[in-house]
């Protein structure tokens, strides 16, 4: 993985259908820090993946030149600060405290769940659930060991989190 730092990479699982994109920015034992490449030439927040059943992680010359276009735009392909990403106590306390809301995915990618956390320790992870209108709506609990996907910063969370301040100020 060291050879692919700061470079624009694919990752694919065992488990999982969908591909993951982005600029590796970091990696630990247990989990993957990408600058997230969704499509075509946009960065868009960051994806933090599970270090589990990786199938392969790769690079070909179409990430080569989706990597010089994006570098010739002048994104960022970084991150501003050190995300630490040792462990999902230390990733979520920090992305609570910088940014508020965020995203998690189990294995299957049918649904991702957006919100705010409550609680965090060995058994549960608790958010307050952000709907798709920018509504808080309760209390969601997951398994610690079944997230295998935090993302963060994205233009979709940003504009939700949006919507949620503005219904808290009416309030």
């Amino acid at each position: 993985m060291e050879n692919y730092l700061r470079q624009l990479v694919s990752i694919e699982f065992l488990d999982k259908k969908e591909i993951y994109t982005g600029f590796l920015i970091d990696y630990s034992d247990d989990w993957i820090l990408l600058r997230n490449n969704p499509v075509d030439f946009i960065i868009d927040g960051f994806v933090i993946l599970k270090n589990k059943n990786i199938e392969r992680m790769y690079r070909d010359s179409n990430h080569e030149f989706t990597e010089k276009v994006i570098r010739l735009k002048g994104l960022k392909t970084n991150a501003k600060e050190i995300i630490p990403i040792k462990d999902l106590t230390s990733i979520v306390n920090f992305l609570d405290k910088k940014y508020g809301i965020f995203q998690i995915a189990k294995k299957s990618a049918t649904s991702a769940y957006l919100g705010k956390l409550i609680k965090l320790n060995d058994e549960e992870l608790i958010i307050d659930f952000l709907d798709t209108k920018g509504q808080f709506g309760g209390e969601l609990s997951f398994n610690p060991e079944k997230i295998r996907v935090i993302e963060f910063d994205t233009d979709y969370i940003n504009s939700l989190k949006l919507v949620a301040q503005e219904n808290q100020n009416k309030h």
